[in-house]
């Protein structure tokens, strides 16, 4: 019992509940900030980080798709093409990695710097869906078409982007895919599109964690305190989420992801940066949050009033808006609403 009762089992238990409470604010994919978190905590290298991060994913996910599943939501074709795009990459990516780093040394900086990377593509997308979503309840959204004709094969190559990048990261279930449905098939409601996500995410992330604990094995004293705490965050962000301020969470999310994404670089000595383990500089990616904290809210203001709003404050989308008609639409009724897990 002495070797699990850590100061680093503590830690790694307030992250999980910390990044779970988030994840149930916003329904975003966990992985975007558990990974960052994690390796910023110092508790394991990146493989290890990654494949107990995958493994914990593929436990929880795996609730909220039979829940999905036993409501009817998700479009059960769409996932099929996905699944099959995601799987097999999500199975290659770990070891195209391992080929290409070599030494352990080598494949620690480069993960870092490939989960930096992916960080920052995850921060536009999760921006993008929000400029989206805006867009759409300005215009009062797409006709709703539950079952659109499916297009085989942007549908594969859009799965196996996001296999590869979850594969190799555990980055880009909740926002490269999520995204590119939102683009391909507008017509998908909220509710629909959240199912099919969460059905098609399961399997690729369980494809992702048995790659990465063949090559690496599963650290359990990373995985344990890391379901303890999600789990039940997760749970509290869901419960709290209607009573808390969406839109502001959601443009924090964009600036977190973004520092994180540079912070990872920076960790890894990225050229452009110049740093690395030894030497890194925080004070740089402190000056850019700052930065970014004034920048983001008037770029926000600038995209409202390019939609006929005010720049800040009232009216909100969602005060705009007439009623939803029904418990569906209720769920893309406020400013920013994001629509995945």
């Amino acid at each position: 019992m002495g070797d699990w009762l850590t100061a680093d089992f503590f830690s790694i238990i307030c992250a999980a509940f910390c990044v779970g409470t988030v994840v149930g604010l916003t329904g975003m994919g966990g992985g975007a900030l558990m990974t960052p978190a994690l390796i910023f905590l110092g508790v394991g290298d990146a493989s290890t980080v990654v494949t107990a991060d995958l493994t914990a994913s593929a436990i929880y996910k795996t609730g909220g798709a039979i829940t999905h599943a036993r409501e009817g939501k998700p479009n059960w074709e769409l996932a099929k093409w996905l699944i099959l795009g995601s799987v097999p990459f999500a199975l290659l990516g770990p070891w195209v990695i391992h080929n290409v780093a070599g030494s352990a040394d080598d494949l620690d900086t480069l993960l870092k710097k490939c989960i930096g990377f992916a960080l920052l593509f995850a921060a536009a997308t999760y921006a993008l869906r929000m400029v989206i979503n805006l867009h759409r309840s300005r215009r009062g959204g797409e006709t709703p078409d539950p079952d659109p004709a499916i297009r085989p094969l942007i549908t594969v190559a859009v799965g196996a982007l996001g296999g590869l990048l979850v594969g190799i990261t555990s980055v880009g279930s909740g926002s490269v895919i999520m995204i590119s449905l939102v683009m391909l098939y507008p017509g998908l409601s909220a509710l629909r599109l959240v199912g099919t996500d969460l059905v098609q995410a399961v399997p690729l992330v369980a494809a992702a964690a048995i790659s990465n604990i063949a090559l690496n094995g599963l650290d359990w004293h990373l995985l344990v305190p890391l379901l303890i705490g999600s789990v039940p965050g997760t749970i509290l962000g869901s419960h709290i989420a209607p009573r808390v301020k969406q839109s502001y969470i959601r443009r924090g999310i964009v600036i977190v992801l973004t520092m994180s994404g540079f912070a990872l670089l920076d960790k890894s000595g990225w050229a452009p940066l110049g740093a690395g383990d030894d030497q890194t500089h925080p004070e740089l990616i402190a000056l850019l949050g700052l930065a970014m904290v004034g920048v983001v809210p008037f770029v926000w203001g600038l995209i409202r009033r390019a939609e006929g709003l005010p720049m800040f404050g009232a009216p909100t989308v969602a005060q705009l808006e007439e009623p939803p008609s029904d418990a569906e639409s209720a769920t893309t009724g406020r400013e920013d609403e994001p629509q995945s897990v």
